[in-house]
């Protein structure tokens, strides 16, 4: 039998309350302990010197009659951990038990007569979860296993609470991101899942200052909603006396500091957008949103490819990932469509492609109606987008930049000088969900008014995601804004990808849930 065999788990029909009335008991005779002169329950006096995945590369490759002859000669190399105690295998006169640090596990080997009688008798009362401190030398057991061996032992926190059967983890899903601290304890795979978006944030945050962009930081809570077409949280400020919007995106803050001068900038932001939630929305929700003076939207598209390559390598150190079963090649150069050319290349609707009548039956064999969606007073290029996102979109698997968006719906993106209707504008997709929008930034303010004009119009005629007019906005493009492009890139969607993770809420550590009842 190995050592690291965890001991017997509760049977599950076992009360958790009893479990932890249990527990409770423990805490209430060390505070009794303590009382008597005894330890303090809960100490804050102790440094670990090492960590578990550094005691590993440092000894793992050592063989274990190395070991033993330079403990035989005195040479014990000596070392301090502490950590969560996930197994625990006690016999007789000597144990062991497994403690779980930041960066992974390490056994420890737990004698009477090294670390006394009166704390290998503590020792065998712990429980699994406790938090634990261990002080001794490193060897190896006959099984080959790197472990230390204890002359010291204590007890740093009480865990209350029992956790969940190792053999079985946490099963239900919500559970997971009900108690993320829980999913973190027991589950490695959660750990590194979060641990690769810090190494993503890192890696994006580099790439951006290595490429002349400043990071800023604009508000989130705005006097009035902008930069996106949704429907915001509304607060209240009270020593302001005024209604105030949780941000639903920070572009035109950033665009009035190109308009200030500073001609690269960017902002890794939390937003916020009071709609569904789903496997790809969360309410609350993090982009990075970058601008460049002298950029149209082609360079945007050449930047935003190389950008996400080198996320990817630094983040998960490949350019060849698999979601969900299939291959994710990010080392090809990305495709580029229009949306026409998109609804061509994945429907059989041929030239049929600007005919509204057609595309209105289209979208009703769907399921989109007349009542809800007013399809028969929509222009074509409306309904061409709207056939776009419920027959294409899904289809876009490979890395596909979908361009010329329609002006009407792209109230803040550039027009294309010699197709007005249309804007110099993209959406990239990959794994059929879109990754990142980004356009040629309008910077033509009376064409600005104009259009933010027709955006209240819509939110008068019950449009709720519609743009509210920003009247400062305008004013910061009178005094100029140069030629700017400018794109948003999800950084939640884009760690599902690099994690393979199926919902949005894998890859939040603290996703939106329903109250608790």
């Amino acid at each position: 039998m190995s050592e690291t065999t965890a001991s017997t788990p509760a049977a599950p029909e076992q009360d958790e309350n009893k479990l932890i009335a249990e527990r409770r008991e423990k805490l209430r005779a060390l505070r009794e302990a303590q009382a008597q002169g005894g330890p303090v329950p809960f100490p804050n006096d102790y440094k670990p010197k090492n960590r578990a995945a550094e005691l590993h590369a440092a000894h793992g490759a050592t063989e274990k009659a190395d070991f033993d002859a330079n403990i035989a000669a005195g040479e014990k190399v000596l070392v301090s951990i502490s950590g969560r105690m996930m197994l625990k295998r006690v016999m007789g006169k000597a144990s062991f038990a497994t403690l779980q640090d930041a960066t992974g596990r390490i056994q420890i080997y737990v004698a009477r007569d090294e670390v006394g009688e009166q704390d290998y008798a503590a020792f065998k009362h712990w429980d699994l979860g406790d938090i634990v401190s261990a002080e001794g030398w490193v060897f190896k057991t006959k099984t080959g296993e790197l472990s230390v061996h204890a002359t010291r032992i204590r007890l740093l926190t009480k865990s209350l609470r029992p956790l969940p059967d190792k053999f079985h983890g946490m099963q239900d899903q919500e559970l997971k991101y009900r108690q993320r601290y829980v999913d973190l304890i027991m589950d490695e795979t959660a750990r590194g899942r979060f641990a690769a978006r810090s190494q993503t944030l890192s890696a994006m945050r580099a790439f951006m200052t290595e490429n002349a962009f400043m990071e800023v930081e604009t508000p989130m809570m705005h006097p009035i909603p902008g930069g996106a077409n949704a429907k915001p949280f509304v607060t209240h400020h009270n020593a302001l006396d005024q209604q105030m919007f949780l941000r639903i995106a920070p572009e035109l803050y950033l665009k009035r500091l190109i308009v200030g001068g500073f001609e690269r900038v960017f902002e890794i932001n939390r937003s916020f957008r009071n709609e569904g939630i789903s496997v790809r929305h969360n309410p609350e929700f993090t982009m990075m949103e970058f601008y460049a003076a002298y950029w149209n939207y082609l360079d945007l598209m050449d930047f935003t490819e190389a950008l996400l390559r080198d996320t990817a390598q630094k983040a998960v150190g490949t350019l060849e990932l698999e979601y969900q079963g299939r291959r994710v090649d990010l080392a090809k150069p990305f495709k580029r469509m229009t949306i026409r050319e998109a609804i061509h290349a994945h429907t059989d609707i041929g030239a049929h492609v600007d005919d509204t009548t057609e595309l209105i039956r289209r979208l009703k064999k769907l399921g989109l109606s007349e009542e809800k969606e007013k399809l028969s007073t929509r222009s074509l290029p409306s309904l061409q987008v709207m056939y776009f996102e419920e027959a294409v979109e899904d289809q876009l698997w490979d890395p596909t930049f979908i361009m010329e968006h329609p002006t009407e719906i792209s109230p803040l993106a550039r027009a294309n000088d010699a197709r007005p209707e249309v804007t110099e504008r993209f959406e990239l997709y990959i794994t059929g969900r879109e990754m990142a929008n980004g356009f040629s930034e309008l910077n033509d303010a009376e064409d600005q008014a104009a259009r933010l004009h027709a955006q209240v119009a819509s939110k008068d005629s019950g449009d709720d995601e519609a743009m509210y007019y920003d009247a400062d906005f305008v004013r910061a493009l009178e005094y100029g804004m140069p030629p700017t492009g400018g794109c948003g890139v999800g950084i939640d969607r884009l760690m599902m990808l690099l994690t393979d993770s199926p919902s949005i809420r894998d890859v939040i550590l603290f996703p939106a849930l329903r109250r608790e009842a």
